[in-house]
């Protein structure tokens, strides 16, 4: 699945939701089933992701709705082989994004 989200510094929960086709309600479980996600909250409690928090979400959604991961099999994926999953993860992203763009590039000639 690829992803698009605009270059901002922080975004807002219903922002990521609707970027990911889900519900707040299922980025809110994740919050609390993976450590790896932190968002920052303001004085509201309205949760801000971060570029870095989107990026683990990205490899979460990966694993859990295309890989069929189940919640603890994604915990245990992400803690074993973290680093490596997430390089290979961000590397097969790149390469989708830039596919995306080429096909854009490709529908304007």
């Amino acid at each position: 699945m690829y992803i698009q989200l605009p270059e901002k510094r922080y975004y807002g929960i219903g922002e990521v939701a609707k970027a990911f086709n889900v519900n707040t309600s299922l980025i809110r479980f994740w919050e609390k089933e993976f450590d790896i996600l932190k968002p920052k909250k303001n004085a509201k409690g309205n949760r801000k992701f971060t570029p870095e928090d989107i990026k683990h979400l990205k490899f979460i959604y990966h694993l859990v709705k295309e890989r069929g991961f189940t919640l603890e099999g994604a915990k245990t994926h992400l803690k074993e082989e973290r680093k490596q999953s997430l390089n290979n993860f961000e590397i097969i992203n790149k390469l989708e994004n830039v596919k995306a763009q080429l096909i854009k590039i490709k529908t304007q000639l």
